[in-house]
């Protein structure tokens, strides 16, 4: 069995959770709380399970005051410093004030020994084509680490977007899981690269999942229409050089096979989304992949876990 590194998978720190006076994960079933929790003895059992050599995780959605951030990415520090050879980190940064993210990326890459960091997608439905934010994509290139963009619920001045002729919940579901979640953040790349940010900071490294945000499907269209917008490097060039892709939460090969026809194997990388998906979910879709020859030899070793080895530079090896 090849190594295996997962790069979009979750926790949620009981610290941050105590410190607020909203608690946005008290509605979710209470044995996925429980896993969300779990930085010890469950969390590696369902990583056996699923065969996940090494999980790269990231705190829960939500933007947090810096001192909160600061706590839980102490929290993830202390957990990988139980299992170095089995988990990795992202930071959890505070968006909402860009100096202080931008800080504490640097602190957590050099000080705690974390590969990057996952940020959501938007800040109160705020983009970060804005220039404020991009103190935070300076200092990332500064450090070569990639920031992984990941969905987040839909402001509430854009839920109306998503209403209609059926229940709220429909509506909930369309402005996330169901759709919103994944066009959004394809657009926020968009937007991202209309900005100029790729030709400020060259050599920036992003992260999406989800087989690509729905941008595979549409990049043909995306690269010609985007020619047009003046910026000096090509939206096709900044999409291989720029650009990585995880499958997380995504188990059908269709949309792996449009992947691949659209971008380099050397930027596409296996993930689960753990633990809204299982481990086991993932591999039994590892399995289905290999099994169909869509990527077979090398390139499914760089699948598993070498494309993830040389873009954080970690270790992994087979379970």
């Amino acid at each position: 069995m090849l190594p295996l590194i997962t790069l979009e998978e979750h926790y949620v720190s009981p610290t941050v959770r105590a410190a607020q006076t909203h608690d946005e994960f008290a509605t979710f079933p209470p044995d996925l709380v429980r896993k969300l929790n779990s930085l010890d003895n469950e969390r590696i059992d369902d990583m056996d399970k699923g065969k996940v050599s090494l999980q790269v995780i990231s705190h829960g959605p939500g933007d947090r005051p810096a001192a909160l951030c600061t706590e839980a990415n102490n929290d993830l520090a202390s957990a990988i410093s139980n299992n170095p050879s089995r988990l990795a980190g992202f930071a959890h940064l505070p968006m909402g004030d860009p100096t202080a993210a931008a800080t504490e990326l640097e602190r957590c890459i050099r000080q705690l020994g974390f590969v990057g960091a996952l940020v959501d997608n938007h800040l109160n439905g705020t983009f970060y084509d804005n220039e404020n934010f991009w103190p935070i994509f300076e200092q990332a290139q500064t450090l070569d680490v990639p920031i992984y963009i990941h969905p987040y619920w839909a402001a509430d001045s854009a839920l109306e977007h998503y209403r209609g002729n059926y229940e709220e919940s429909v509506a909930v579901a369309l402005s996330a899981y169901g759709w919103g979640w994944h066009s959004e953040t394809g657009l926020h790349i968009l937007k991202l690269y209309a900005s100029g940010l790729f030709d400020r900071f060259p050599r920036l490294k992003i992260i999406i999942g989800h087989m690509g945000e729905m941008l595979p499907f549409q990049l043909e269209r995306v690269i010609k229409v985007s020619g047009r917008w003046g910026k000096t490097r090509g939206f096709e060039e900044v999409w291989r050089e720029n650009i990585w892709i995880t499958t997380s939460g995504m188990f059908s090969l269709p949309p792996l096979a449009c992947l691949l026809q659209t971008t380099s194997i050397d930027h596409v990388l296996y993930s689960v989304d753990y633990p809204f998906s299982s481990n086991e979910t993932g591999l039994a879709f590892f399995d289905q992949v290999k099994e169909s020859g869509l990527i077979t030899g090398e390139d499914l070793e760089k699948f598993a876990f070498r494309n993830a080895k040389a873009l954080l530079r970690v270790r992994a090896e087979a379970q």
